[in-house]
């Protein structure tokens, strides 16, 4: 018999639970999808929120044939035997194949350029699903070929539905006695996790011999006790493990986050995944306060992208502590913030004319570059002038964080600036 998670899965958009965001009754996706004009798309998404599943009800709808492979066995071969399938059915009015891709980023570059002809040329549609940022995993010209939609982790109401069609509608457990008095394990153990929910609810049910039973909170965590302090990278414990690293890290412990690490190491997670996340986080969190925080999370992930295991765990261990023990600041971060903030509340303000720049001999007459003052022609290479367009130039981004480097900018700016802006 087939597992309730294959069981349960939608044959349709109506059936399909989640992701009201793009699939939702007035959502641009359904919209593509009903219209019938489906272009190459990425989903990117946590594990069990229906990447996959949705990518065949596309298929379905528009009555396509669908080919699929998997990036984890298949290589450039694969690929190309399935493009020329897809040329042989090609007609003057045949719609063109989906060419459905899961878990797109671990194609080498190589792979992934194989299908660009057939993308450009339109022989097939390529949808790709993916857990991992496209932005870091999928090559520009194939990213630049496709939109990607970002799919989320099923909420509590989803989830709710999701049980409650298992119970009533499933062909086997409809026909059980089953009474869910809590569900708060459930769905913990979940993670979001539509997949794991079923998978965690048949587990469960197959534990029992007889056809009436009540679930509750304690039931399920013995049931899975085994499984609690497993790291699953491609499941709830990756994304809770790798939360325990970051906020380690941030929080200036060097022993957790290098305990963290070891998990990571040991449950076989990529190396790349977590140099990724320490070059994010010498950005985000140490910052200003410690600029080299960011050159050694850079250099780090060059050295475990060209060295293996087991030699990467050192270097990784290496810039774990000196992330650590590093001064910690988020002005940066925080800056940015409250300037994207600012542009999309004032939208496109007008740029002062002596900023402007003037190459023409009109542009030089209507006063463009007019009154701009060369920084570099006064005392200690400064002069005081507006660079903000007027309607804010009260407003301050940078706030120096609390750390003796920002202290020093800070007194430094004070001198420049006087009191223009709070820093």
């Amino acid at each position: 018999m087939k597992p309730l998670a294959e069981r349960l899965r939608p044959q349709n958009l109506d059936e399909y639970i989640g992701q009201e965001h793009i699939i939702g009754k007035k959502a641009i996706l359904r919209k593509m999808i009903e219209n019938n004009s489906i272009s190459s798309i990425i989903l990117w998404g946590p594990p069990g929120v229906g990447k996959t599943t949705l990518a065949k009800i596309i298929s379905n709808k528009l009555e396509r044939p669908f080919y699929q492979l998997s990036a984890v066995n298949s290589g450039v071969k694969d690929v190309r035997e399935a493009i020329e399938k897809a040329k042989k059915q090609q007609f003057f009015d045949t719609p063109n194949p989906i060419l459905f891709i899961d878990e797109i980023h671990r194609f080498s570059k190589s792979q992934q350029d194989s299908l660009l002809g057939a993308v450009e040329e339109g022989i097939v549609t390529l949808i790709g699903a993916t857990t991992e940022n496209p932005s870091f995993e999928v090559i520009s010209p194939l990213l630049s070929r496709a939109q990607v939609y970002v799919l989320k982790s099923l909420e509590k109401n989803d989830l709710e539905k999701l049980l409650n069609r298992a119970l009533t509608q499933d062909t086997v457990l409809k026909n059980k006695n089953i009474t869910v008095k809590e569900t708060e394990a459930l769905f913990r153990f979940s993670g979001g996790d539509a997949r794991k929910l079923l998978n965690v609810l048949e587990l469960v049910v197959n534990s029992y011999k007889d056809d009436k039973f009540t679930i509750t909170n304690k039931v399920v965590t013995d049931i899975l006790q085994e499984n609690i302090s497993t790291y699953d990278k491609n499941g709830e414990m990756h994304y809770d493990i790798i939360s325990a690293f970051i906020k380690s890290i941030r929080g200036s412990d060097p022993n957790a986050a290098v305990y963290w690490l070891a998990r990571m190491i040991e449950g076989g997670e990529d190396v790349k995944f977590i140099a990724r996340r320490l070059v994010i986080l010498a950005a985000e969190d140490i910052g200003l306060a410690n600029p080299n925080a960011l050159l050694m999370a850079n250099n780090c992930f060059q050295a475990v992208s060209v060295i293996g295991f087991p030699e990467s765990r050192i270097i990784l261990s290496e810039a774990v502590i000196f992330l650590a023990t590093s001064p910690k600041s988020n002005s940066a971060y925080m800056a940015i913030n409250e300037a994207q903030q600012e542009v999309r509340n004032t939208g496109n303000l007008s740029i002062p004319l002596h900023l402007r720049n003037a190459p023409s001999k009109l542009m030089k007459e209507l006063g463009y570059g007019k009154d701009y003052k060369y920084s570099h022609g006064y005392v200690n290479n400064f002069v005081n002038q507006e660079f903000l367009p007027e309607e804010i130039s009260s407003k301050s981004f940078y706030k120096t964080g609390n750390n003796q480097r920002e202290r020093q900018s800070k007194e430094n700016m004070k001198n420049l600036w006087g009191d223009k802006y709070e820093f």
